[in-house]
């Protein structure tokens, strides 16, 4: 009886792990250019991993890092901290993971998302209850914006 367990534990284990690895997976992978030293990065990068993404980084300083954001096309007015990559899109500064997903779900024709700034509460930048207001823009090719999420100052 306890070999049965065993063995059924063990099986419960496989499937998890593979379907953990098979959800990350179709997500693809993220890639995340952040500045040199910023500890709000690594808060974003880690909060990916948490949500379920795979995710590779490294660090650039300076204009090569500005450098990095505008060759990927991201409007000066849009700009923070770090940028990621997937899929063809970029993702600028603190985009909750909820958003990401409905990006590469719907695949609308545009350059990627940004949350520009640091607004305090966002992912990686505090506490989600006691979140500023901020929005989640939708950067089309052209350099346009329009507002893809807005997340409301806690209550």
């Amino acid at each position: 009886m306890i070999d049965r367990i065993r063995r059924f534990t063990q099986g419960v284990a496989v499937l998890l792990t593979t379907t953990s690895t098979a959800m990350a997976a179709d997500r693809g992978t993220v890639h995340v250019v952040e500045g040199t030293g910023c500890e709000c990065c690594s808060q974003w990068t880690e909060y990916l991993r948490q949500n379920g993404f795979e995710v590779t980084s490294e660090e650039r300083y300076g204009a090569l890092l500005i450098r990095h954001k505008m060759d990927l096309g991201v409007p000066t007015s849009q700009l923070s901290c770090h940028t990621g990559e997937i899929d063809g899109y970029f993702i600028e500064g603190h985009v909750p993971a909820a958003d990401i997903e409905r990006l590469l779900k719907e695949r609308p024709d545009a350059a990627g998302l940004a949350v520009p700034g640091m607004p305090y509460g966002s992912p990686g930048m505090g506490p989600e209850n006691k979140r500023k207001a901020y929005d989640v823009n939708l950067v089309k090719r052209d350099g346009s914006v329009e507002v893809f999420s807005h997340y409301p100052a806690a209550q």
